[in-house]
């Protein structure tokens, strides 16, 4: 062990001295000493604390500023100049002379070109081509920097040489001035009124820019407790505050049609921030919220950060948040949980009862798999296991497989539903293949969104559409499911992805049947 000495003492015995002891064996005097040797390096403390000079003379008087700043300047000036060592002469060196050293001498080549050895037929080629060739070549090899942006963007869209020459100097390309946005024109008396009629058409507000009052703030957000038709609210640069924020807050716990809702550039602290990512958790509608830029609130803190952060975690619906986090602990996990609310692709197995004969396959029941972990087989073995648990229990039998894709009218199934439903034809011959066609969902529904696949010969065929039927008829269960997408039911399904990261949620959605039922 390498020793520590101090003063040529050994420092390692005193390791097991307690400094506490220490101290309350020095006097008064010493530890007066003591603290003027120690700088306790706090900001927070006044600076005639902190110095280790303290003045114990009395004060002669108020400070006079201009009056201090003279006598220094006096004092300066009458103070006589430290005589040199070496006298100054001019024209004469004092102290050695510094000599650059020699630049060491690099060996060039005579050809410091660079040669390519090309065939006839590109040497020809490139020898004849034109200056628009040679910009059209280096633009798809990617040569950005042998021009500037003009000549570059007008080589792909193949229009004629914009601004310099080949030859020129690569340069950025003058900004085009824009026009200023023109001043927000909405009346926010009208729009309340609106707002508080549930007017059908008032589906978008923008109030951005426009100094609101409390009492409009208080009044709208009154309104909007029972709209039922406002879906995007933007109140961005109009002056709110907590006392405002506290009444949106609980209107958004009221309100469950709004799905955006921004309020960039107000006045709202961190707690008032939290507040309202709170307020989420009720309806759990919005699916974007935006409060950066607050006047009050650039840096959120640690604490906010981790407020909001379990709160958003908690949020299945939130798909977008416009907060700047400082943290990256906060960052990372409320990116997570955003990327597992945005929609992906669904899938789950249908159920039909046991014993089925081979010519009618009647689905009684569909139980959601995954939204997230789709592909991941150990997690699909253990959902399969409790499925096949509970249909032995209720007489029920896996007797299919639906898919949904999430790119918009995609109607193809992906290689893991493809081997999933070829594993159940294996157990059950006549199994189907639901495919979900997302582009014609909405909320009046008037034509099916399924087509039935079925696995037979070893290929995948489409069933005709006469072949299947929607009990108890076509009508009654596209206006069901038009009801169900207008209340957003569909937020509340429980899938295997959130019962395997919380065991207490319930898979076969249970409350959620009898609903639809």
């Amino acid at each position: 062990m390498t020793s520590r000495k101090l003063f040529g003492k050994e420092l390692n015995e005193f390791d097991d001295v307690d400094v506490d002891d220490l101290l309350t064996q020095l006097s008064a005097e010493e530890l007066e000493i003591l603290s003027k040797e120690v700088d306790p390096d706090d900001r927070f403390m006044p600076p005639d604390q902190r110095t280790n000079y303290h003045c114990d003379r009395e004060a002669t008087g108020p400070v006079n500023r201009k009056q201090l700043i003279d006598h220094i300047n006096k004092i300066a000036l009458e103070t006589p100049d430290q005589p040199e060592s070496v006298p100054f002469v001019a024209g004469v060196v004092r102290g050695k002379k510094w000599i650059p050293p020699e630049a060491p001498v690099i060996a060039t080549r005579e050809d410091d070109g660079v040669s390519f050895n090309l065939e006839d037929e590109y040497e020809q080629a490139l020898g004849t081509a034109t200056e628009e060739e040679l910009v059209d070549l280096a633009a798809i090899l990617g040569f950005h920097s042998m021009m500037n942006q003009d000549q570059y963007h007008a080589s792909l869209l193949n229009k004629d040489k914009v601004g310099l020459g080949w030859d020129g100097v690569t340069k950025a390309s003058q900004p085009k001035a824009l026009p200023y946005e023109p001043p927000n024109t909405l009346d926010p008396e009208q729009a309340i009124l609106k707002v508080d009629d549930d007017d059908c058409k008032t589906i978008e507000l923008c109030f951005n820019n426009i100094n609101m009052t409390d009492d409009q703030f208080y009044r709208l957000f009154k309104a909007l407790e029972n709209n039922t038709t406002l879906e995007v609210l933007s109140l961005s640069n109009t002056g709110m505050t907590d006392r405002t924020a506290e009444a949106l807050a609980e209107a958004l716990e009221k309100n469950s049609s709004l799905r955006i809702i921004n309020l960039e550039t107000n006045q709202i602290s961190a707690n008032g921030i939290v507040r309202l990512i709170k307020s989420l958790l009720v309806q759990k509608s919005i699916e974007e919220f935006r409060a950066s830029n607050q006047l009050t609130a650039h840096v959120l803190g640690n604490k906010a950060e981790m407020d909001i952060t379990q709160y958003i975690e908690q949020n299945t619906s939130l798909m977008r948040v416009g907060l700047f986090f400082e943290f990256n602990d906060a960052r990372s996990r409320v990116a997570t949980q955003l990327q597992k609310n945005i929609d992906r692709t669904i899938n789950g197995v249908l159920l039909a009862n046991e014993g089925s004969n081979s010519q009618t396959v009647k689905y009684v029941d569909a139980i959601p798999l995954f939204h997230h972990n789709l592909g991941l087989a150990p997690m699909l073995e253990v959902a399969l296991m409790q499925i096949d648990s509970y249909c032995r229990t209720a007489g029920l039998v896996i007797a299919g497989y639906y898919h949904a894709s999430d790119a918009v009218g995609e109607m193809s199934p992906d290689a893991v539903s493809q081997k999933i439903c070829e594993k159940i034809a294996e157990y059950f011959p006549n199994a189907c293949l639901v495919l979900l066609n997302n582009r014609l969902l909405s909320k009046q529904m008037t034509q099916s969104a399924i087509s039935i696949v079925q696995y037979s010969d070893g290929k995948w065929k489409i069933k005709d559409k006469e072949n299947f039927k929607i009990l108890p008829n076509n009508e009654a269960a596209l206006n069901s499911v038009s009801s169900l997408l207008s209340k957003k039911i569909y937020k509340n399904f429980v899938d295997f992805d959130d019962h395997l990261d919380d065991i207490q949620q319930d898979w076969l959605n249970v409350a959620l049947k009898s609903i639809i039922d």
